[in-house]
C-alpha cells in the first residue's frame, strides 16, 4: 500500500510541478511586445485610399500645370474629356482631383487631358 501511495504522490508532483504560474519577473515576450498600430490617414492618403476602395481599375490624379488650385472651368474640362470617370474627390486644398474609372484612359482622351493637366497615373500604387 505504501509503493502505490509513493508512486500516486510522485505522478501527482510530476503532473502539478510542470505547470505553474508565471512570476511577476517571468515575461513573455511574445505578448509582452507591444504591437505598432498604424496611423490614420490624412490628406492627400486619406483621400487616395476612399478612391481605391472603390475598387476602380484605374485611379489618375490631375492637377492644374501651374500649380493653382483646380477651378470649375477644370472640373468641366475633366468631365467633358473624361466622362468615364466615376468618382472624383479633391484634396490638398483643392488643387489635385483624385479619380477613379473602369476605363483606361490611354484609349480614350488622355492626349487632350495631358494638354491642359497634369495626369499621374495611380494604378496599381
Amino acid at each position: 500500500m505504501k509503493l502505490k501511495t509513493l508512486v500516486f504522490i510522485c505522478l501527482l508532483a510530476l503532473i502539478t510541478g510542470g505547470c505553474h504560474k508565471a512570476a511577476d519577473g517571468d515575461t513573455d515576450t511574445s505578448s509582452a511586445t507591444p504591437k505598432p498600430t498604424a496611423s490614420p490617414l490624412v490628406g492627400f492618403a486619406k483621400d487616395l485610399q476612399f478612391i481605391k476602395n472603390g475598387q476602380y481599375s484605374y485611379v489618375y490624379v490631375f492637377s492644374r500645370k501651374d500649380g493653382k488650385p483646380l477651378q470649375p472651368d477644370d472640373g468641366q474640362f475633366l468631365r467633358k474629356e473624361a466622362p468615364q470617370m466615376v468618382d472624383c474627390v479633391t484634396s490638398e486644398d483643392d488643387k489635385k482631383a483624385i479619380c477613379g474609372t473602369n476605363f483606361n484612359l490611354e484609349e480614350g482622351n488622355m492626349g487632350t487631358l495631358k494638354k491642359r493637366l497634369n495626369v499621374e497615373d495611380y494604378t496599381g500604387k
